[in-house]
């Protein structure tokens, strides 16, 4: 709460924030949560693609749960306020699912080239025994990366505004509103900026560089278009996961009006984790004749493919 008493405020006085960036909350929780299921039923899914995949939409979910509730809630009651803890807890689970995410993305990129440039090797590289413990690295490399940032975060003090021109919390809008000093906090983030931005997206880059060459040693057109596909939907979450992320955390001195604001972080933090398991799911031809089955199955209908099954593609 801010004070009329000229500033002299100490940390334990600031009991909530005030987030001033709201606006229209989408939420598809229920088909990241169908996604990820679907992917635990059909048998047809359990490769290394889309046990990823499926961490992925487990992650996504996760993501826009940490934000959207509490959104909707202060939605419905015309308040827009957030308690102190609240406030560290959800940047602690953002920060810790968004740093899970771009090492999954990253994975995957590794899953892709390794199905293409190794074929042979494939399934010795990416066996059982290497996925689950690649997958759980994924949770532990955001989980450190969250505890470092919240951990700093819980040693500012605030003893001016406690209003956030956000609509969640997060690093970047709390040092803004900080009266102490954020040099530490801010070399944390550049450092975050390098390990978990730029690092994980040049790995990638180079794998699809391996990829491409690999690609274009392949004779026959359809191979070529079929390796082609394997890889477009990862590139495309890739390049919208990357791209927001830039643009929601590596924004001008001057910042951005608090309408920009409101539509960067609701693109970020809600549309963005939506969009990455339907660009899967629609450009891959497994996963739609799974969810065709698995909605046959739902209305009663005898499933098995045959000649009276609607072409897919």
């Amino acid at each position: 709460m801010e004070s009329q008493e000229g500033g002299n405020r100490t940390l334990e006085e600031v009991t909530e924030f005030l987030l001033m960036g709201f606006s229209q909350a989408l939420h598809g929780q229920s088909f990241l949560f169908l996604l990820f299921l679907l992917i635990q039923l059909d048998l047809r899914l359990h490769s290394p693609m889309y046990f990823f995949l499926s961490h992925l939409s487990f992650l996504d979910l996760c993501y826009s749960s940490v934000t959207v509730p509490k959104i909707l809630v202060n939605l419905l009651r015309q308040r827009n306020a957030i308690s102190y803890n609240q406030c560290m807890a959800q940047m602690f689970f953002l920060m810790t699912f968004g740093g899970s995410e771009c090492a999954l993305l990253v994975i995957m990129a590794y899953d892709r080239c390794a199905a293409i440039c190794q074929s042979l090797r494939y399934s010795h590289l990416m066996s059982s025994q290497v996925c689950l413990p690649l997958a759980m690295a994924s949770w532990v490399w955001g989980l450190l990366d969250s505890a470092i940032h919240t951990s700093l975060a819980t040693k500012l003090s605030f003893c001016g505004s406690n209003r956030i021109d956000h609509i969640f919390c997060d690093v970047p809008p709390l040092l803004k509103i900080a009266c102490s000093n954020t040099y530490i906090n801010e070399m944390a983030l550049h450092l975050a900026s390098v390990f978990m931005g730029l690092s994980p997206f040049l790995f990638i880059v180079l794998s699809y560089v391996f990829i491409l060459s690999a690609i274009l040693q392949i004779q026959s057109n359809t191979g070529r278009s079929k390796a082609f596909s394997t890889c477009t939907a990862h590139l495309m979450v890739v390049v919208i996961y990357f791209g927001m992320a830039n643009v929601n955390y590596n924004r001008p001195k001057a910042g951005y009006s608090l309408e920009i604001n409101t539509l960067i972080s609701s693109l970020y933090c809600v549309v963005t984790p939506m969009m990455n398991p339907i660009i899967y799911s629609f450009r891959n031809k497994e996963v739609k004749e799974a969810l065709q089955k698995l909605l046959e199955r739902l209305n009663g209908l005898p499933t098995g493919g045959g000649d009276n099954r609607p072409a897919l593609d």
